[in-house]
């Protein structure tokens, strides 16, 4: 599967942008996804993912209640609305794809298929 991250961009503190990832083929359903994100000098880190069917998300713990993931299978798309934004969430954001539908996970090792990644930037 090849997945297309788009929606970053420069949003002042306190704004919200919505993160798309736009999935190749037939079998969207088939992955479980999730977003990380890597800031300068620092490792990539876990965000959110949600199930094959959208059933069931988590969340990092700094991310509840400002980061909400979903999807639409009929788009072959997952979302990352983010809210209340601050400088520390700038970023690159990719977006990931698990070919275990049903099982969530956070580690980067557990993913099988990356996004190119899409800068968000946040002024103070």
């Amino acid at each position: 599967v090849r997945l297309q991250a788009s929606g970053g961009g420069l949003v002042q503190a306190g704004g919200c942008l919505r993160l798309s990832c736009a999935a190749s083929g037939r079998t969207f359903s088939s992955y479980a996804m999730g977003w990380f994100r890597q800031a300068p000098g620092k490792e990539r880190e876990f965000l959110a993912a949600i199930s094959g069917r959208g059933g069931n998300t988590y969340y990092v713990d700094s991310g509840k209640g400002r980061f909400t993931i979903s999807r639409d299978s009929a788009k072959n798309t997952v979302y990352l609305q983010m809210n209340s934004l601050k400088p520390e969430d700038t970023a690159v954001y990719y977006c990931a794809a698990k070919r275990d539908s049903s099982s969530l996970a956070t580690r980067r090792h557990e993913y099988d298929y990356w996004g190119q990644g899409t800068q968000v930037t946040v002024s103070s």
